[in-house]
């Protein structure tokens, strides 16, 4: 992430300083509060996944939507090179979250 990207101030004032003007525990501060949005956005992100089940299970639509699956994982991509960031990785975690929206849609249908 570079500065201009950062959601908040303490992020950039963070992201300005050099390793020997941080101290770990405050790395790891940092650290905990990004696992802690992380987290929040998989939540949110599950809940409109599930709300998508919904509609699907409506309207009697499939579980899989291969189309869909392939536009999320291409945008995947694109924001990984976007950030700098290994392409293969966030692309894996995609995955992941799609697999385990989709067990979840077939268990409660």
């Amino acid at each position: 992430m570079t500065p201009d990207s950062a959601s908040n101030g303490d992020e950039i004032a963070s992201e300005n300083r050099t390793p020997d003007e941080m101290d770990l525990e405050e790395l790891r501060e940092e650290i905990e509060t990004i696992d802690q949005e992380i987290v929040e956005l998989i939540a949110q992100r599950t809940y409109v996944a599930d709300t998508i089940a919904a509609v699907k299970d409506e309207k009697d639509l499939p579980t899989t939507d291969e189309k869909q699956e392939e536009q999320v994982m291409e945008r995947a991509g694109q924001n990984a090179e976007q950030f700098d960031v290994d392409a293969n990785l966030v692309k894996a975690i995609f995955r992941l979250l799609i697999e385990l929206n989709k067990v979840e849609q077939r268990e409660n249908r």
